[in-house]
């Protein structure tokens, strides 16, 4: 009895610590992995056009690998959304990617006047390929639905395709090979409106240092470096789903931040 009440203690730590499903038999570093990928010599791929600033990476103290080169070339290639895809299923120098079961590209409507951009997916986003699929997704949909809204009417994809093991934050080097497909991806889409669906995707394509309770409810524009070149994209950072059902209290500044999106949606139709 005493073995059984210790491997359900265990168990139940792996399950706080945000472990959801077994990967294999044996534990692997994927710290130590991601260090080797970045490491490991590869081919550098044909120069392409000059990229739009757009789809370059805000990584400051942070010197470019060619991995990151390879994302940037591979992404500004891209002419539409279909090239995009094949583009991001083709590239394998991210190491979440030899975890994920799916690469998690977008779902809905790229043709709506508003684009959500989560943070990366989670076990039931990797198992079923759609981005908000899982409990968080559900309740997505119903705060979309609070304003008048559903999946035919916004597009919904995440800043990083491949979901990072256990949930676990992606490391620098991994966000940095994702950013140039998503800062494409957001080109591509031309969205009216830009919603960043919790702090890490409003941080980082933002550009921002301040965290989500800060930056939740407020208009910002998109992309945060004033290119000339780009069209300016106001941009609302909002709580995660996930973070409101472990807050629920906090509710009732999504539902502000919700009208918010409603009222400008309404001033651009």
């Amino acid at each position: 009895m005493e073995h059984t009440g210790n491997s359900l203690a265990a168990l139940n730590f792996y399950i706080d610590a945000g472990v959801d499903e077994v990967i294999g038999e044996d534990p692997v570093d994927r710290f130590a992995e991601s260090q080797a990928a970045v490491a490991a010599p590869r081919p550098v791929a044909a120069r392409a056009a000059p990229l739009a600033k757009t789809t370059e990476t805000h990584t400051p103290n942070r010197t470019q690998t060619e991995a990151d080169i390879s994302a940037r070339t591979l992404a500004a290639g891209a002419a539409d959304l279909a090239a995009l895809r094949g583009a991001m299923e083709g590239f394998d120098a991210c190491p979440l990617k030899k975890t994920a079961a799916n690469t998690v590209f977008g779902a809905g409507n790229p043709a709506a006047p508003i684009m959500l951009v989560g943070e990366a997916p989670g076990a039931d986003e990797d198992r079923q390929g759609q981005p908000f699929v899982g409990v968080s997704g559900q309740l997505l949909d119903r705060m979309l639905a609070s304003i008048g809204l559903d999946r035919e009417g916004v597009y919904i994809t995440n800043m990083l395709a491949w979901r990072p093991p256990g949930n676990r934050k992606p490391t620098p080097e991994e966000t940095s090979m994702c950013l140039p497909f998503i800062r494409r991806h957001i080109e591509l889409v031309a969205p009216r409106i830009l919603v960043f669906v919790g702090g890490t995707s409003a941080t980082t394509l933002l550009d921002a240092k301040q965290g989500i309770t800060r930056m939740r409810g407020r208009w910002f524009v998109y992309p945060p470096d004033g290119d000339a070149g780009a069209r300016a994209i106001p941009a609302m950072p909002i709580f995660h789903p996930a973070y409101l059902l472990r807050n629920p209290g906090l509710k009732r500044l999504a539902w502000i931040d919700l009208l918010a999106i409603k009222a400008r949606l309404e001033d651009i139709s």
